[in-house]
């Protein structure tokens, strides 16, 4: 049963009057009630019985109500609510340019330690509602490069049914553990051929899959809901935080919105920003597999973006920049951040407060990435100090501690030293070039959007009229003005549950 939908996009509206039925059965088995999107972007609050249970309930749980703490409000101990979302600003002695950085910090999302159990959230209850997901005969397949598939096995086994994760062989062997833990059968891990860049083998490995009708083949690459709950979820999120920046930076602009295309479903709060703010959009990658910089290949290693291939779900002609960053910077980042020979020197520092060294332990490889990259920008665009650079980091470097040994054998195979440490610090930060910022205009969206001809079209069925429907910014707009429905069709759901 494949993802990409009869008119590419879900529409909210019942589907199967059966399956829904059945959802409904399970979730009240189960004792699930299902928040909305409002409720999960902030808009609207959390009602104050399901907030009084939270307290008790641990956020790495497989439990019903962490379902309630999917969104970007959650405190430092992850079990209770803030009214800011948790970001760290990078300051210029840190980033070397004066544009201030800021960081929101994927971190505190239950059960995974990630946001990307937003998008799962959002594939599987769109599906749910429309009666499109039957918990008594289908299984759910996530394919992934890591941290989507841990959310879709988390909340498969909160919803009682089977999940299936298909990664590449080659991700971190934290990713592993965790799911070496949370699978009901070692036989639902599909490892895949190769490592990041290999999201081809993936999609391959689902079109078997998919041959059994069992089989719900949730693909974050090509879910509309993925789009959809970042640019309501994430969006509002961001803009929150501004908010926060703003008013102690009080001519404070939010110029640029930075982050790499892994499904291209945090991009999509880049539109909404665009759309309140007018801010531009960067869209990052590895510069070892420029696929949007050059139409290139490669392997690389900023595990949680995938290369190779443009997803369905990016916004490519809403997009400004394309930027490359080298997996060699990401790695050596990680190694400045998290050992102690690293840690050592950036104590040593008198321009750097303690507790923003510290904080880096929340950002994971692929946040350095978009640092790196939100660096890059605001030297290639002389941003000052009033233009406010956001990005994302999807995960901590809790995931990635495994990856440490590699990279110093790799780099510095005599040991890592302070004075390696203040080599990082100076080529990957302080005196980083803008080398590989590319700037787009209406011809460089068209090429990078035509390369997606090639994935989705040639290899994946989608139609021609369906692809070039995604040119058009109404297209968009009309997937971000479906929130409403969707949360109608939820409470709906929840209402026939009857457990609210």
């Amino acid at each position: 049963m494949a993802d990409v939908v009869a008119g590419l996009v879900a529409r909210p509206e019942i589907v199967d009057g059966e399956g829904r039925r059945a959802a409904i059965e399970r979730a009240r088995s189960r004792g699930i009630v299902l928040p909305t999107f409002a409720q999960l972007s902030g808009q609207e609050p959390i009602p104050a019985d399901i907030e009084a249970r939270l307290a008790e309930v641990d956020p790495d749980a497989p439990a019903a109500e962490n379902l309630w703490r999917v969104h970007w409000y959650n405190g430092p101990d992850r079990r209770g609510r803030v009214d800011v979302p948790a970001h760290v600003v990078l300051p210029s002695a840190l980033t070397g340019v004066a544009a201030p950085i800021v960081v929101l910090l994927g971190s505190r999302f239950p059960m995974i330690g990630a946001h990307k159990v937003l998008p799962v959230y959002a594939g599987l209850v769109t599906r749910l509602v429309t009666g499109q997901f039957d918990p008594d005969r289908n299984r759910a397949v996530w394919p992934s490069t890591g941290n989507y598939c841990r959310g879709g096995v988390a909340v498969s086994r909160i919803l009682g049914c089977d999940g299936i994760a298909v990664l590449p062989e080659g991700m971190s062997r934290e990713r592993y553990d965790w799911l070496e833990r949370w699978v009901a059968d070692p036989a639902h891990i599909i490892r895949t051929p190769g490592t990041e860049s290999n999201v081809k083998e993936i999609y391959d490995k689902c079109h078997e899959l998919a041959a059994s009708d069992d089989n719900v083949i949730l693909n974050q690459f090509s879910a509309f809901s993925n789009y959809m709950a970042h640019y309501a979820c994430t969006g509002m999120a961001c803009e929150r935080v501004f908010a926060e920046v703003q008013a102690k930076r009080g001519g404070a602009r939010l110029s640029a919105f930075v982050s790499a295309t892994g499904s291209a479903g945090t991009i999509a709060a880049g539109d909404h920003l665009k759309e309140v703010f007018g801010t531009r959009i960067a869209a990052v990658e590895a510069l070892e597999c420029p696929t949007m910089l050059e139409n290139g290949y490669g392997e690389h290693n900023i595990q949680g973006i995938g290369d190779k291939h443009i997803p369905l779900i990016h916004n490519v002609m809403n997009s400004d920049f394309v930027i490359a960053v080298s997996d060699r910077v990401s790695d050596k980042l990680n190694l400045l951040f998290n050992t102690d020979a690293g840690r050592a020197y950036l104590a040593a520092r008198p321009d750097l407060d303690a507790d923003l060294v510290a904080a880096f332990v929340e950002i994971g490889i692929s946040g350095l990435a978009n640092i790196a990259a939100s660096i890059k920008l605001a030297r290639y665009m002389d941003y000052g100090p009033d233009d406010v650079v956001m990005t994302i980091a999807t995960d901590s470097a809790r995931l990635y501690g495994t990856e440490l040994g590699g990279a110093e054998r790799k780099f510095y195979p005599a040991g890592f030293s302070a004075a390696d440490a203040g080599g990082i610090f100076a080529s990957c930060l302080a005196e980083l070039s803008d080398e590989n910022v590319l700037e787009l205009g209406q011809p460089g969206r068209r090429r990078v959007f035509n390369l997606g001809y090639y994935t989705w079209v040639e290899q994946q069925g989608v139609t021609v009229e369906d692809f070039d429907s995604r040119r058009e910014q109404s297209f968009w707009k009309d997937i971000a003005a479906s929130v409403p429905a969707w949360d109608r069709l939820i409470t709906e759901f929840n209402a026939e549950v009857g457990l609210n």
